[in-house]
Order: structure tokens, then C-alpha cells, then sequence
């Protein structure tokens, strides 16, 4: 399955935000890669700053090009608010829900687990890292794997919040996505409106 593998901080400079998880290189160097990231950048164009949105939503949930144009156009039949809609339908793929339940501590993570069949929706084995949920799936732990070293870790260090749109039973690792979430209810930093006005040109 392809998947981005280039260089990870890099992303993260660039966007200044931790997109694959926390990084001590972008806490020591908090300005944009390259030879001038220091210098004074020069004031963005529109398309520039749309595509930089659309980009960092790219990088933060996995998907690429392609996945993301089909999602947006999903989006857009779908009615209603199609930046919102969009987020909802990227929330709703499985390894971002693995991720969301935390069953693995980052989406790439969450993305093996599901590839190398740890994960079972409706008590079915689903190894599709973009399968998208529907409300009232459940998503679990497989019985073989509730021992693996990398899943005890991650739910031990579990962080205590909870998203409204997910159920978790943590004595079965049994997780229920209830509903699409909200825009309120997602807590990505995304200016979802920049992506809808560059798809719109």
C-alpha cells in the first residue's frame, strides 16, 4: 500500500506543527527547512497558503493524493458543509479510529497494526488502513494480539480524553464508533474552508 516515507521533521518544520508526532528537532529549530528558513520568508500567494492547508491534512491523517481528491469529491455529493464533511470522513477511517481509541500511539502506528491484521471491525479481520467506519461498528483488538508489547504500551499510556464520537471498553478493547463527528468535536488544527477553495478553482 503506498504511504508516504520521505524525511518526517522535515514535514513538521515546515508546518510547524508536531504532523507525525512529537519531534526534539522541531522544539530546537522553530522555523521552516532549507538553506533560508532562517531569512525572511517572502509573503505567500493564495493558491500557496490553500495548498499548504490542503497539504498538512494530507500529512496529518496518511492519505495521499488520489485518496484525498476521491474523499473531498465524496464529500461534496455527501450535502451539507463539505469542509466538514471532509474531516468527518477522514475521522471515520479505521487506523485514524485505532488511533483515536488509543490502540496505537500515532496514525502510521495505528496504520501497521491494521496492515498486519491486529484489528477487527465488527469482529471480522480488516486490514485496509483506509476501510471508512460506519455508526455502530465496532472496532477490537484481535484475542492473539491484546498481548503485543507495542499495543499494552500505547493503551497503558492511554491519554484520558475522550472523543464524543467513539465508545471504549477497556477491559475487552472494544471500541464503538457511535457517529461522524462534528467539527467542534475535532481537535486538528485544519482551516478546512482553504482546502474547499482550492478544489474549487
Amino acid at each position: 500500500m503506498a504511504r508516504y516515507t520521505g524525511p518526517k521533521t522535515k514535514i513538521s518544520r515546515r508546518f510547524n506543527e508536531p504532523i507525525f508526532g512529537a519531534s526534539k528537532a522541531l522544539q530546537k529549530k522553530a522555523y521552516p527547512p532549507g538553506m533560508h528558513g532562517r531569512g525572511r520568508r517572502k509573503k505567500q500567494s493564495e493558491y500557496a497558503i490553500q495548498l499548504m492547508e490542503k497539504q498538512k491534512a494530507k500529512y496529518l491523517y496518511g492519505v495521499l493524493e488520489k485518496q484525498f481528491a476521491n474523499l473531498f469529491d465524496k464529500a461534496h455529493r455527501k450535502g451539507g458543509i463539505t469542509g466538514e464533511n471532509l474531516l468527518s470522513l477522514l475521522e471515520a477511517r479505521l487506523d485514524n479510529t485505532v488511533y483515536r481509541l488509543g490502540i496505537a500511539p500515532t496514525r502510521r502506528a495505528a496504520r501497521q497494526l491494521v496492515l498486519h491484521k491486529h484489528i477487527l471491525v465488527d469482529g471480522e479481520i480488516v486490514n485496509i488502513a483506509s476501510y471508512s467506519l460506519k455508526p455502530g461498528q465496532t472496532v477490537s483488538v484481535r484475542e492473539k494480539s491484546k498481548s503485543l508489547e507495542a499495543i499494552t504500551t500505547s493503551l497503558s499510556a492511554r491519554n484520558a480524553r475522550q472523543f464524543n464520537w467513539l465508545e471504549w471498553d477497556g477491559k475487552d478493547l472494544v471500541g464503538k464508533f457511535i457517529s461522524f463527528p462534528q467539527r467542534d468535536q475535532i481537535p486538528e488544527k485544519i482551516q478546512e474552508q482553504l482546502i474547499v477553495e482550492l478544489y474549487s478553482k
